[in-house]
């Protein structure tokens, strides 16, 4: 019989392209992914990866299982829903992944809650990019995910999925304390031409949020710096580089000699939570909800 660890390995490298992603997203080593890849090759006598250039393809063969990997996930998942259920309590592994200022300001507190109310759940968070988190959860990979869109970019939502608005994050413009915009009481997006930003790397949904709302005001944005985190980009901020749009959740204090002001219209990034359909009736899931909604509030 195969072993449904070495496909779940295959399946995840599948859904990620690559045995580094499969490896990030499963909690394991490259050479783990690597090493149950070659045991399945073994048990099944066939070719199931094929280098190309540096990376590597699924083979005919190996997309076949692939498919049937999928089925198997899902009547696993539905065995463990309905045993959860017999047992009218939130227990096993619930794995969550969510976007780095949630985790931040949104994550632990939840996390603390559903810890300390069910302690038969063993709870497993990691960071992710939310435009990646949907598919993960589609895939099984993980079971619930936190994420949030643009107005400019909604959320993907794979076929099989459920999802629940928890809030609208708002975001400012943050200044240096000596910049001229520091006084003002808010700023439009045309009063924004010229200045040097700070922002997210090209390819994220902010990025892309940021760039467009500027063209579509008639100028060209000035991207002096970009940081990944907030907090860089704040310190950057407040050693006078730049200014940044940086969202309230997960936000922090300002770090001395920066201003956040209001930007009219307020941009809004709507947050969710999102399982699979197949999952829902699951305790654990249920409860997972519960305690992001009321940390949310």
């Amino acid at each position: 019989m195969l072993d449904l660890g070495r496909l779940r390995a295959l399946h995840a490298v599948h859904v990620h392209g690559s045995v580094a992603g499969a490896a990030d997203a499963l909690g394991y080593s490259p050479s783990a992914v690597s090493q149950a890849v070659a045991k399945l090759e073994r048990e099944t006598r066939t070719a199931l990866l094929e280098r190309r250039g540096r990376g590597v393809v699924l083979t005919d063969a190996a997309q076949q299982l692939v498919a049937t990997t999928a089925e198997l996930l899902t009547l696993v998942e539905r065995a463990e829903t309905e045993l959860e259920e017999q047992r009218g309590k939130p227990s096993g592994r619930l794995s969550i992944a969510a976007f780095a200022t949630a985790a931040r300001g949104l994550l632990p507190g939840a996390l603390a809650r559903l810890s300390r109310e069910h302690p038969s759940l063993d709870i497993l968070l990691q960071e992710m990019d939310p435009h990646l988190s949907p598919g993960m959860v589609a895939q099984g990979l993980v079971d619930l995910a936190v994420c949030h869109d643009w107005d400019i970019a909604p959320l993907p939502a794979p076929e099989g999925l459920e999802l629940e608005v928890l809030g609208d994050d708002t975001c400012e413009i943050c200044v240096p304390g000596d910049h001229p915009f520091a006084a003002r009481e808010f700023l439009r997006r045309e009063d924004l031409a010229g200045e040097r930003w700070i922002c997210q790397p090209p390819g994220s949904v902010c990025h892309d949020w940021l760039v467009r709302t500027l063209r579509a005001s008639g100028h060209e944005p000035r991207l002096a710096y970009a940081a990944a985190e907030y907090a860089t980009q704040l310190a950057l901020v407040a050693a006078g580089l730049g200014i940044a749009l940086v969202p309230h959740l997960g936000r922090g204090p300002l770090p001395l000699g920066v201003v956040a002001v209001p930007l009219d219209p307020v941009p809004v990034r709507r947050v969710y939570a999102v399982w699979r359909a197949g999952a829902a009736r699951r305790p654990a899931i249920q409860a997972a909800v519960e305690a992001l909604r009321a940390g949310w509030v």
